[in-house]
């Protein structure tokens, strides 16, 4: 039995367009809602905070609904197809309503800025549970930490597509001096690389055949099932699985509310702290992603010698680290220094080992025909921990400091440690494989 690489790839690039436009909304909202919008910090928390308060509940109904519908397109790609054209045609008119309302400010326009941007949420909300649930729904559990890989490195790839772009696109030397700073291009660009990753998830992958392929194997493979069938539609968890899948979701929720903060606040932190434009913050956030990514395979290595809990548990400690390590130097220095570029890169390591065995174990605790549900279920929990950090920590840096940021990170991420502890299933060790691809041990 091998993972089909190639149909892995070409599913990755749904959540690909995913990664690219997330890497945006957080890179960029935060800016145009302080600086266009004029809003204060704990102001523009709630509104950060929306997108996750619509995902708690949107994510688990479409994730739901994939998972019960049918179609000649599959389960999952018509709630990708629509969901992506819908997010794309409502996020173009947010740069032009924020230029809009640099030139003549008015009221009504920051109302229309504030409901497009909700479309925008919710047209992504249709698709992202889906989008998720499609690697596992068609690729056997043995192969899934395989097949998990390839969508963490291509989720990657669509991250620091954006923040390569916007590099190069909002470089210092570009908007030094500029008292408002035009947005619509990166729009267009990003918008552009969806459209695209969606026209090769629809025309290259055959998503019915590969789910037919997937439930004769299930039905010939029962043993690898921690849940007990009833029926064909549904499966009962027993009691110690149901306490290691509320443990492991308890651990979701506080490491993200801890990394969240980071994401969220960074590039309005780096102005503030350290004098930072926007290309010189994303670049820092690039750096981490890059430490993501040259990760996967050592992480892949370890997480097959000692199971994806310990290293989870081990990224957490690093990321834990990291953040304090940030506090300190922030409270010790008041201007950035490239040694921190080391500190960013690690925080990249410490989230890919957390991140992509996470998922995994939730996964692994469900039944076949309830991916899209459980998938739906783990983002209940991060969006749950997303909706309370934009306020929380931007609360704190309007009241307190913008240096109390990183020290918030680090204390929620080493709660995240103790209720892992507490989890006893959704673990796998599975053998190194000589191939390097076979290495990366993850699920999504």
């Amino acid at each position: 039995m091998k993972l089909n690489k190639k149909n892995t790839i070409l599913i990755g690039f749904a959540f690909l367009s995913i990664c690219a436009f997330w890497q945006m909304y957080d890179g960029l909202i935060p800016k145009i809602l302080k600086e266009t919008f004029a809003l204060p910090e704990s102001v523009s928390g709630y509104i950060m905070a929306a997108d996750n308060v619509l995902a708690l509940f949107l994510l688990p109904i479409f994730g739901g609904l994939s998972d019960r519908s049918k179609s000649k397109l599959g389960r999952r790609r018509p709630y990708i197809l629509v969901g992506t054209i819908a997010a794309v045609s409502f996020m173009m008119l947010l740069p032009v309503l924020d230029n809009s309302y640099f030139a003549v400010p008015a009221t009504a326009k920051l109302i229309a800025f504030i409901i497009v941007l909700g479309l925008v949420l919710v047209a992504m909300g249709i698709y992202r549970s889906p989008a998720v649930a499609l690697m596992p729904d068609v690729t056997p559990k043995p192969l899934r930490s395989k097949g998990n890989a390839v969508i963490n490195l291509m989720g990657a790839i669509g991250g620091i597509l954006y923040l390569v772009v916007t590099s190069v696109l909002y470089s210092e030397s570009k908007t030094a001096g500029l008292t408002h700073i035009n947005y619509l291009p990166l729009f267009i660009i990003v918008g552009a690389v969806m459209l695209v990753a969606l026209l090769i998830l629809m025309f290259f992958v055959n998503e019915p055949k590969l789910a037919a392929e997937q439930l004769e194997y299930e039905a010939a493979h029962p043993e690898q099932e921690l849940t007990v069938a009833v029926n064909d539609e549904k499966a009962i968890m027993p009691k110690a699985v149901k306490k290691s899948l509320i443990f492991m979701l308890f651990s979701i929720a506080l490491w993200f509310i801890g990394y969240n903060g980071i994401t969220t606040w960074f590039t309005t932190y780096a102005k503030a702290v350290w004098d930072m434009d926007i290309g010189a913050a994303s670049t820092c956030l690039t750096i981490a992603t890059a430490g993501a990514i040259v990760s996967y395979i050592p992480v892949g290595s370890l997480a097959s010698k000692i199971g994806r809990k310990k290293t989870i548990k081990a990224g957490v400690l690093l990321l834990a680290l990291c953040f304090a390590g940030g506090f300190a130097f922030t409270i010790l220095f008041n201007s950035f220094n490239p040694l921190l570029y080391i500190l960013f890169a690690l925080v990249g390591v410490a989230w890919a080992a957390i991140n992509v065995n996470s998922l995994p174990m939730v996964v692994e605790m469900c039944s076949g025909s309830n991916i899209g549900k459980f998938t739906g279920l783990y983002y209940t929990f991060s969006m749950a921990a997303q909706i309370v950090t934009p306020i929380a920590a931007g609360y704190l840096i309007e009241n307190i400091d913008y240096k109390v940021l990183f020290l918030y990170s680090a204390v929620f991420v080493m709660l995240s440690f103790v209720t892992m502890c507490f989890v006893k299933h959704g673990d796998n060790k599975p053998e190194v494989n000589k191939d390097l691809l076979e290495n990366f041990n993850f699920e999504d």
